[in-house]
């Protein structure tokens, strides 16, 4: 038995970033931004009722307002930044690997073979029934919850997708 380790040529070896990659549904952006609004108005919920429990005083006024700034200020940012960080998610399912990327300030490419998923799920919340939509889950060996997680497709394409990934992982392909 001859052992050898040869050793691969970077070159040679295909690119993440040659991959074109298809966004995800841009319905799914309704649901982050119903869901942020909801945080928004907890939040300015939260400085209003902190107002009232407190004294009417002088300084408890000022400083409402200021509070009530800082949410808001924060409440746009935060806005945009899910504006931004929702452009980056895009997925491609290629003959041997599913990619998924995502993030703004942190931006990750995540490659799952096909050959290591033994599982595939499809779930649909209330709220991406309405829009149409589904999330992809993949599970590999070894880990507790899924390794990836497409949120944001068109329902018809992750049922799709999933029979794809099926057939494969059973053999039929």
């Amino acid at each position: 038995m001859n052992f050898t380790n040869l050793q691969i040529e970077t070159e040679n070896i295909p690119q993440l970033e040659d991959i074109v990659l298809k966004p995800i549904s841009k319905s799914y952006f309704k649901i982050i931004v119903l869901n942020q609004l909801l945080l928004y108005a907890l939040l300015v919920s939260l400085v209003f009722i902190g107002k009232y429990i407190t004294e009417n005083d002088e300084h408890v006024i000022i400083n409402f307002w200021y509070l009530l700034l800082v949410v808001i200020v924060f409440c746009i940012i935060n806005f945009i930044y899910s504006y931004l960080a929702f452009k980056k998610r895009k997925y491609a399912i290629r003959e041997h690997d599913v990619v998924y990327a995502k993030g703004l300030i942190v931006h990750s490419i995540i490659a799952v073979p096909i050959s290591r998923i033994q599982h595939v799920e499809e779930s649909r919340s209330w709220l991406a029934r309405h829009f149409g939509l589904s999330t992809l889950k993949l599970f590999t060996a070894g880990e507790a919850g899924s390794d990836l997680s497409i949120k944001g497709l068109p329902h018809l394409e992750a049922k799709k997708i999933k029979e794809i990934i099926s057939a494969n992982i059973n053999g039929s392909n």
